[in-house]
């Protein structure tokens, strides 16, 4: 008399079945380290990472009209007194970064660094700098400064009404 002990299970099913949990978790492990490498962008030329778009790139001078004319992109990115002089500040929410070259003089640049995308986060020395590999960009042009970026970062328009500075 036999008895039925439930379904017998082949030992190279196990090993199927083993490899193809292991595959999805290499394979999600995988789509994760892709996900980082794409907050690095584009190459060269500046693209924009995670497929994003690039909006407002104004390859003007970027200098600030003063109080002429219509009302621009908006509300006001910041107030005159908050860039300081030789310095600047980045608005990431915006996608711009605002210089002070000299007293009353304002540039307005895009914040994706022209070596692999990722966004500038700080003004200092003179510099817009990246964190993530090392460029540096003038405060006065965009122009690179060091670090492996060989194009200048995207000018921005901004008007300063009164105090109040705004993306045209």
């Amino acid at each position: 008399m036999a008895q039925e002990t439930g379904p017998q299970i082949d030992p190279s099913d196990q090993t199927a079945q083993g490899n193809t949990r292991r595959a999805v978790l290499v394979g999600a492990g995988l789509l994760g380290v892709a996900g980082v490498a794409a907050a690095c962008g584009g190459g060269e030329d500046g693209g924009t990472a995670g497929g994003g778009t690039d909006t407002g790139q104004d390859t003007g001078g970027g200098q600030a009209g003063g109080g002429s004319g219509g009302g621009g992109g908006g509300g006001a990115l910041a107030q005159t007194s908050e860039v300081p002089v030789g310095g600047g500040k980045v608005f990431k929410d915006q996608g711009v970064v605002v210089t002070q070259p000299t007293q009353g003089e304002f540039k307005a640049f895009d914040v994706k660094c022209t070596h692999r995308g990722c966004p500038v986060d700080s003004v200092e020395g003179g510099t817009i700098n990246c964190p993530c590999h090392g460029s540096k960009f003038s405060i006065t042009d965009g122009s690179p400064q060091g670090g492996p970026a060989g194009k200048p970062l995207a000018a921005k328009q901004v008007t300063v009404e009164g105090t109040s500075i705004r993306l045209a």
